[in-house]
């Protein structure tokens, strides 16, 4: 798909006929479907998303009070288009990619309307190091040259929508990013820069199945539910349950290379929070800031509704471009409830016929385009590349019935459940053990083998299993106490309250237990496996379980979790186990 260029526009205007909140239509207007638009006398941003006959229907990304019938539109005669180039990483957009530390200094805290700005600076040079010569042949994506961005080689590619050429000449040296820097034999002439319309994916060579998990450093995450890198996820929660948290720990830490962080929609005081802490934390891998291999897109939720489904197209746009460089990329869209919630309010003063709970018909067309652009991909160079998307979802009243998270769970197939109840219990992460699921399981398989240990899928299994169990004994509990059940059920009981205090409550807030990397995981997940084994021997030889329970060195195992260098406490730990257990034995 060919993106029509600004040099060769032509300026056509229509009349405003009628205002309906961000949506307008205008008469007049010679337009196609998705053509950006200028609207009203200050020039609001627009895009045409509907065409009636002469009535070109324009949703717009700004606060459209005070415009008046009568005044002009005028057609850009371009798609809603993303700058791609050096100078994203570290960046802070909203929803149509304004940089916002630019409208602060043109305007201060609050942004005004009909403002722009370019996405990227053309006034600043990078240092382009060529990687092709004079009489090489080049194909879409060929990677022309390298740029070191901040920590990350930022690959400058030849469009991926034009024909292979030869090239004629390339350059080295310092150049902004409307340069020329290679000029191909048939005379066509490349900047560093491109344009590409958000709401068509960017084309790969082809996709493949994911089978490398996506570490977040979260146990309960890596342990129990991971997610292959190119893989998609949905967090749903009700207020208050942890969503933010967890996606701002997926960020910090997923061994991803670049972070897209979305805030589409999500309140003012969250979104600070992101921005004021980003810049100031450290990549655990390369001590620099993990703002170098960030980009952030901010849309609260007091700005223009019709900016929230913006946001997320242009965050999945820049995914993808880095995708494309051979990256493996984490997205992270928070919240796609929000989004859905403007898709709702868009159509309703479109006057569409609404669906389930007032939402537009195509929403769950609207959510897996937008997750199906996730994956694992050859790209047209040859590389590998990934874009791992995860959708936090707020349901009202944590219903999990409604139509967003059902048509997200269609789609995605990572579920990771936030519980109210759990989190009202300070056990954080608050995710559900019972309710959540991971399809990835059985493609991660041959991985968590060879990677962490052999027995990795045992343990996990019997960890799932026992948890499961206390489940149903708790209701039994509940209703005559835990006296009242055989003793080997009381063992497990005991087993499961510390696979739930031990491996799956982590503090996100402790510089050692924020992350948790698998070989931890796994040893101690081995430590409860043991004490286990241990426990059930001596219940069968006769031990009661309140001898078993009050085995003291179990009772040290949460330290692990806090220590970095925990090897040796551990092995002392389980050496005391055994002596423990071996003089309970020998007194019965």
């Amino acid at each position: 798909m060919e993106i029509k260029n600004e040099k060769n526009k032509e300026v056509k205007k229509g009349v405003l006929k009628r205002i309906a909140g961000p949506v307008v239509t205008a008469v007049n207007l010679d337009a196609h479907m998705y053509d950006v638009v200028k609207v009203g006398k200050e020039a609001l941003m627009g895009e045409v998303i509907k065409i009636q006959g002469e009535n070109v229907i324009i949703q717009v990304y700004e606060d459209t009070s005070g415009i008046r019938p009568g005044e002009p539109v005028t057609n850009t005669g371009l798609s809603l288009a993303v700058e791609l180039g050096p100078g994203l990483l570290t960046s802070i957009y909203d929803g149509i990619q304004r940089p916002l530390s630019v409208l602060v200094d043109k305007m201060g805290n609050f942004i005004e309307r009909g403002v722009s700005a370019p996405g990227l600076s053309h006034e600043k040079k990078w240092t382009f190091k060529p990687l092709v010569k004079a009489g090489d042949k080049v194909i879409p994506g060929t990677i022309l040259g390298e740029v070191q961005e901040t920590n990350i080689v930022h690959k400058i590619m030849l469009p991926p929508n034009v024909k292979a050429g030869v090239v004629k000449t390339i350059k080295s040296g310092d150049f902004t990013l409307d340069e020329i820097i290679c000029v191909l034999e048939d005379g066509r002439e490349y900047p560093m820069l491109q344009r590409w319309p958000v709401r068509v994916p960017r084309p790969v060579k082809e996709k493949k199945n994911p089978t490398i998990p996506l570490i977040t450093g979260q146990r309960i995450l890596d342990g129990l539910f991971p997610i292959a890198k190119g893989g998609t996820a949905a967090i749903p929660g009700p207020f208050g349950s942890g969503k933010t948290v967890t996606q701002q720990q997926l960020a910090k830490w997923s061994d991803a290379e670049i972070v897209v962080y979305i805030g589409c929609g999500e309140r003012g005081n969250e979104m600070t929070e992101v921005l004021t802490e980003f810049p100031h934390l450290e990549d655990p891998k390369s001590g620099k800031p993990l703002m170098e291999r960030t980009v952030l897109i901010a849309n609260t939720s007091n700005m223009p509704v019709a900016a929230r489904e913006a946001s997320v197209y242009t965050g999945i746009t820049i995914a993808e471009y880095f995708r494309d460089m051979g990256y493996d990329v984490s997205l992270m869209a928070d919240s796609t409830s929000r989004w859905a919630e403007a898709m709702r309010e868009i159509s309703s003063r479109l006057e569409e016929m609404p669906g389930e709970e007032g939402y537009p018909a195509y929403l769950a067309a609207r959510l897996s385009e937008f997750y199906e652009r996730a994956g694992l991909v050859e790209t047209l160079n040859g590389k590998s590349g990934s874009v791992s998307v995860i959708g936090a979802v707020s349901p009202p009243g944590g219903d999990f019935s409604e139509p967003v998270t059902q048509n997200t769970l269609r789609i995605v197939k990572v579920f990771w459940a936030l519980d109210a109840k759990l989190s009202q219990r300070r056990h954080f992460p608050a995710i559900n053990w019972l309710n959540s699921y991971s399809l990835y399981l059985d493609a991660l398989h041959d991985w968590y083998d060879k990677e962490v240990s052999p027995d990795w899928n045992k343990i996990r299994s019997w960890a799932m299993e026992i948890l499961q169990k206390e489940a149903e004994l708790q209701e039994i509990v509940q209703l005559v106490g835990s006296d009242a059940l055989p003793e080997s059920e009381q063992v497990t009981i005991e087993v499961a309250r510390m696979i739930r205090e031990i491996f799956l409550q982590q503090n996100a807030y402790d510089a050692v237990d924020t992350y948790c990397d698998m070989k931890k995981q796994y040893d101690m997940m081995k430590a409860i496996k043991t004490f286990a084994d241990l426990a059930y021997a001596a219940q069968i030889a006769g031990i009661s379980p309140a001898q078993i329970i009050a085995v003291k060195s179990k009772n040290e195992l949460p330290q692990i979790k806090f220590i970095k260098d925990y090897k040796p406490e551990l092995a002392k730990i389980e050496k005391e186990m055994d002596a423990e257990f071996n003089t309970l034995r020998s007194a019965a």
